[in-house]
């Protein structure tokens, strides 16, 4: 057999795995199953704003941060070994670059919750969310929403509110997560948005006492321990309010963000889409739906 065909045969082995595990249409030569079309920029809509886009979770800080040898792209990333030494939950996390999800396949594969994109900034909503976020619901996980800050654009309180407004509640049904607060590495320009340390922090905290007030929860923070110390200076401490979301493509969690001393979910591996453990057995993790 040549070459030639042995590459294009394992061209299209993976790219039906990619299908049959559930992520929208299959992405064309030489994409990202995670980004999508290589040749659309990240944050480029058609018709809408260069500047505030569909930057899938995650996509930044596999960026920053690299990957680790352990941690190599594959199209059947497992869970890491210490996160299978206890009691934990799988679940995913998608955005419109996935499209419309296959929620079967992602249940037959035992992801048992699901985080969905559904804005960014105030200037973008995820076209694809009613079949994700209602998708996951019907299949049996347990689901919650997640928006995507530019704080160079406006205030926190202004993003929560357009987060709640377009997808980001909360309701007490056992089954809805509580929104979370995608906070990383600026996919448009200055890595911290231009703010201060002290500026970024009075940003989140803002983003955060808002989505309180208008749902009852304080929001899930996700972000890397690298991207966090840089841009907060670690001059806040949301340990007490907030569950962490930490994201490290690595074999451990490693060093977790300031203040806080367990991580509630961590976003382990960015392939073929973001792969995520919940630091607990699955009562655990209707007790967080619950509030």
């Amino acid at each position: 057999m040549s070459i030639t065909v042995r590459a294009a045969r394992s061209v299209v082995t993976a790219a039906a795995l990619v299908a049959a595990l559930g992520f929208g249409a299959v992405a064309p030569a030489g994409a990202d199953p995670l980004i999508g079309n290589p040749d659309t920029p990240i944050g480029e809509t058609s018709g809408g704003d260069a500047t505030e886009g569909d930057t899938p979770m995650g996509s930044q800080i596999a960026k920053h941060e690299g990957v680790s040898a352990e941690r190599a792209r594959s199209l059947t990333d497992p869970v890491p070994a210490d996160a299978e030494t206890r009691a934990a939950v799988a679940g995913i996390d998608v955005s419109g670059h996935q499209g419309n999800v296959n929620w079967q396949a992602q249940w037959n594969a035992g992801k048992r919750f699901a985080y969905v994109k559904a804005t960014e900034g105030t200037g973008y909503k995820n076209p694809y969310f009613a079949q994700q976020y209602n998708g996951s619901y019907n299949i049996g996980m347990i689901r919650g929403s997640y928006h995507f800050a530019l704080p160079n654009k406006s205030s926190g309180a202004v993003q929560a509110n357009y987060f709640v407004n377009n997808g980001g509640g909360w309701s007490r049904d056992g089954r809805t997560l509580p929104g979370a607060l995608d906070i990383e590495y600026n996919p448009y320009g200055a890595t911290c948005y231009g703010l201060s340390q002290q500026g970024m922090v009075n940003w989140i905290r803002d983003f955060s006492n808002t989505y309180k007030n208008r749902t009852g929860r304080y929001p899930m923070i996700y972000t890397s321990t690298s991207w966090w110390s840089q841009c907060t200076g670690n001059l806040g401490d949301f340990s007490s309010t907030n569950p962490l979301w930490v994201a490290r493509y690595a074999a451990s969690v490693g060093t977790l963000p300031h203040k806080w001393g367990f991580y509630t979910i961590w976003q382990y591996s960015e392939t073929p889409i973001d792969q995520n453990s919940f630091n607990g057995a699955h009562d655990r993790l209707v007790a967080l739906a619950n509030g």
